[in-house]
């Protein structure tokens, strides 16, 4: 008889605890913004890897590099259209050993697998005619373009310490593809130079004040060859991870008027063989450590570029391709997600996910082209999240994540609700803290929502549900219509475990938003 009474407690405190719910009010401060972003702040990366790109004894990149994906896949074409204008970032390890097949390269050489090349790998070209190609792709489906150059040609590796490259960037190269994009009439937003070469660098490394001379030797180019300030391409660097000291060099010998934005990278989840990678994404705590890199960042950027902008340049979460059964699913919206959120909160106006295309962690599925759960997430944030950052605050628990935007193109606010417990859901009541949310809304004033959860409410499926309904390609391979819901204002919004939800309120007062 006891055990029965045990076991009865048991499942009726394991049923409340898997349907636990809290109610919890979160308050938007909407007087002022804490930030602002750039309008195309989802940005999203291709990468120069061949299909012999391999980590742990997979090989997860098939025909995804830039010189070999096909540029005439539909789906590709109709997920790049879905944004209107996407940001893509062309780059990578393996962009400073590209040659451009202009100017006095005349030979095109084909990237191969060498044991003392950089990343195990040659040097390769970009063929003239597969310039053509992506520039004929991009501008069909309004890509707002940055190009990542090389900038190790023209150094040599120093004697005494084989990862630093010394001597000064050869330009010609470069300046002989700008010449030719100029002349096809092939719109460029912005020039990086260099991939992960500063600090201590990823196989190879470049000194700060080098560096800084070779980026104003970039911009001095720029400036001549493009003498329409409307139509000039900005610049960016130094495209790598963050080290204080190297970056405040950096920065202070760039001097003025040179950067545009400042990138940096980020892998704050580790390796992609990580057996833990699925419990991080869930975990906040962990999530939260990166917080710091973001403000160290923009801090060294308003003290020594305040006419440039933060920018996180490459992100994948987990690096060497990501995890295989993690980075391309719906839990790893929670890392994604939260890192769009965080980073805004940190006065970044850029973020580009690594990758549109290629390895695990890509936005579209490496073979079949279809959208992965993050292409959705990062959609719905380019269509609803506005540029203007604002601040909110909740007492609630720490798995709740939290953040909020003016809307983009409406009045209002959109809030993004993020739930990272798989128990306990949460009903969340919005407080306008200057108290002019109507309580009294108009007849015609609704809420919209759009809930994210995933397939079978495995977070591992590839598969996520708009409202409680799978998001599929239509019949002619069209990204599917993001429909809300649309819900009295007054009611709470019910956030279920496992969820990532966008709230629109377009009547939610919000003096920064006016």
């Amino acid at each position: 008889m006891d055990m029965k009474v045990t076991f009865s407690c048991i499942l009726l405190s394991l049923l409340f605890s898997i349907s636990s719910a809290a109610d919890v009010n979160v308050t938007v401060k909407s007087e002022t913004n804490i930030g602002r972003t750039d309008d195309n702040f989802i940005c999203a990366t291709l990468d120069w890897w061949p299909s012999t790109k391999c980590d742990y004894y997979q090989c997860p990149w098939g025909q995804a590099g830039i010189l070999n994906l096909d540029l005439n896949n539909v789906i590709l074409s109709n997920a790049l259209k879905a944004f209107g204008s996407l940001r893509i970032r062309l780059g990578g390890s393996l962009q400073d050993q590209i040659v451009y097949q202009f100017g006095r390269h005349k030979e095109c050489p084909r990237m191969s697998r060498q044991h003392d090349g950089l990343f195990g790998f040659s040097v390769g070209c970009l063929p003239r005619k597969r310039w053509d190609e992506v520039n004929d792709l991009f501008n069909k489906t309004g890509v707002k373009l940055t190009f990542g150059l090389n900038a190790l040609i023209g150094r040599n590796r120093s004697v005494v310490d084989k990862t630093l490259w010394e001597g000064n960037w050869d330009h010609r190269n470069a300046l002989s593809l700008m010449k030719y994009t100029i002349k096809k009439g092939y719109k460029i937003d912005s020039y990086e130079l260099g991939n992960e070469l500063c600090d201590k660098g990823i196989s190879a490394r470049v000194e700060s004040v080098q560096y800084a001379n070779d980026m104003k030797r970039l911009k001095h180019i720029v400036n001549k060859i493009y003498p329409e300030p409307s139509t000039r391409p900005t610049v960016l660097g130094p495209g790598g991870f963050f080290g204080k000291e190297w970056f405040d060099s950096f920065l202070q010998n760039t001097g003025p008027g040179v950067l545009h934005g400042v990138t940096h990278h980020l892998y704050n989840l580790g390796p992609g063989v990580d057996s833990n990678l699925i419990k991080k994404v869930q975990d906040p705590f962990y999530l939260s450590q990166v917080s710091q890199v973001f403000k160290d960042v923009a801090t060294a950027v308003k003290t020594y570029t305040p006419w440039a902008g933060a920018w996180v340049g490459e992100s994948g979460g987990a690096y060497n391709s990501g995890g295989k059964d993690v980075s391309h699913t719906f839990a790893n919206g929670f890392w994604y997600l939260d890192q769009l959120g965080m980073a805004s909160t940190f006065d970044h106006k850029v973020y580009c996910r690594q990758t549109l295309i290629g390895g695990n962690y890509a936005l579209l599925n490496t073979t079949s082209f279809i959208p992965n759960p993050d292409y959705y997430g990062a959609l719905l944030w380019h269509r609803l999240m506005g540029s203007k950052v604002l601040s909110v605050s909740h007492k609630g628990s720490l798995y709740l994540r939290t953040y909020a935007h003016c809307s983009k193109n409406t009045p209002g606010i959109t809030v993004l609700l993020i739930n990272m417990s798989n128990s306990t859901a949460f009903n969340v009541s919005l407080v306008n803290d200057m108290n002019m949310y109507s309580t009294q809304p108009a007849s015609a004033d609704v809420r919209e929502e759009y809930h994210l959860t995933p397939k079978d409410g495995n977070i591992q499926s590839d598969i996520v549900l708009l409202n409680g309904t799978p998001l599929k390609l239509n019949e002619s391979l069209e990204i599917p219509e993001l429909k809300p819901n649309l819900v009295n204002p007054l009611s709470p919004i019910k956030v279920v475990p496992d969820s990532i939800v966008f709230v629109r309120i377009k009547s939610f007062k919000a003096p920064a938003c006016a």
